[in-house]
């Protein structure tokens, strides 16, 4: 069997399907939750609104199995934290991070500690952290905050960091690239990435290399970085002490990544560029209505960069984008942005409700 058949079926989770290029050995504790494996699907409707002759597909990382990307990096982490006879790990997070940590941590049989900005997760995220059994303590201050006291405390006590400052995290992620070749037969042309702490997008890169290196692509694609206008350090080249964005996944003023993703746009001649909340909504929504793809709103923003930059995308190219998590993480932003038909306060007969429906 193929690597390409074996993202289809019999799954058995990413360090399984990529030992040989992971730093794992016989005596790593492999916990899984059999992350990995995620759906390409090509956009039709999306390629059509570009108006050019092109390939366009989506990444769907929100069908891990905690919601997110971020299971393909806590895998790895949380086995290497098992290998080494950790007990307990801690992260600092805006949602996904927490939950991947949590599920994964019980998995291993760890204890879980997660600080979170007071009142900045969605609830989604929130609950799935709760349900899974992690200690959350939420801080006055921003992620960025809380990122610098989760890593004082792992230097001072005996706890495992595992937010993206965690080699092995990027280590879990570069599968993605992997599988993105395995499932096209090469590289794309273009990857289009929404940026937070930088880590997904340096560890693609990492990925695309790797496999360029070996033979297993004849290119790579020109990385293309997108960040929400409100929270945006990497466009503009400076922290931003106050980031602000309805995409909380990527409400993030001091990428830890920044110096990794700097240079995997230099080296594949990508850019980086900021979309607003506005822009990233409205592909939010196409994405549903036209693709019938729920994804959360960060995860839009590379579809938002990508309709700002069509003028310069080359006709005849691949373009993948990598949408990061699912949409049931923030559930109350789909509820406040859609144009459904919503009818309410109907009484239960067939006659009116017929009538609605217009037969």
């Amino acid at each position: 069997m193929n690597q390409t058949e074996n993202i289809n079926a019999n799954w058995p989770g990413l360090i399984e399907a990529y030992k040989s290029w992971l730093p794992v050995s016989e005596k790593t504790p492999i916990v899984s939750l059999k992350e990995g494996g995620t759906p390409l699907i090509k956009l039709h409707s999306i390629s059509t609104l570009i108006g050019k002759d092109v390939s366009i597909y989506a990444k769907y990382d929100g069908l891990n199995p905690t919601g997110s990307f971020k299971d393909r990096g806590m895998t790895m982490a949380i086995s290497k934290a098992k290998e080494e006879g950790c007990e307990a790990v801690i992260c600092a997070s805006t949602g996904n991070t927490s939950a991947a940590a949590a599920a994964y941590a019980k998995r291993g049989k760890m204890r879980a500690f997660v600080l979170i900005p007071d009142g900045y997760v969605a609830q989604g995220k929130l609950a799935q952290a709760l349900v899974y059994g992690a200690e959350i303590v939420a801080i006055k201050g921003n992620f960025d905050r809380a990122l610098e006291i989760v890593q004082e405390a792992s230097k001072k006590y005996p706890i495992t960091l595992v937010n993206s400052v965690n080699p092995y995290r990027l280590e879990g992620q570069k599968t993605a690239a992997f599988e993105i070749i395995d499932c096209l037969g090469d590289a794309p042309d273009w990857l289009c990435i929404p940026m937070g702490n930088a880590g997904n997008i340096s560890a693609y890169w990492m990925g695309f290399e790797q496999y360029y290196v070996a033979q297993k692509a004849t290119k790579l694609p020109r990385m293309m970085g997108f960040q929400a206008s409100g929270s945006a350090p990497l466009v503009l080249n400076k922290t931003i002490n106050n980031p602000e964005t309805i995409a909380t996944a990527i409400r993030i003023g001091n990428p830890v990544n920044k110096e990794k993703a700097i240079q995997a746009r230099i080296k594949s001649k990508g850019t980086f560029l900021d979309v607003t909340d506005e822009e990233i909504i409205e592909a939010y929504k196409l994405l549903a209505s036209e693709e019938g793809i729920f994804c959360e709103p960060a995860s839009a923003a590379s579809i938002a960069g990508l309709l700002k930059r069509k003028q310069e995308i080359p006709n005849n190219s691949v373009i993948v984008c990598v949408l990061t998590g699912n949409g049931l993480k923030d559930p109350d932003c789909a509820i406040k942005n859609n144009e459904a038909i919503f009818h309410s306060n109907i009484e239960g007969n067939l006659k009116e409700i017929a009538t609605i429906l217009g037969f």
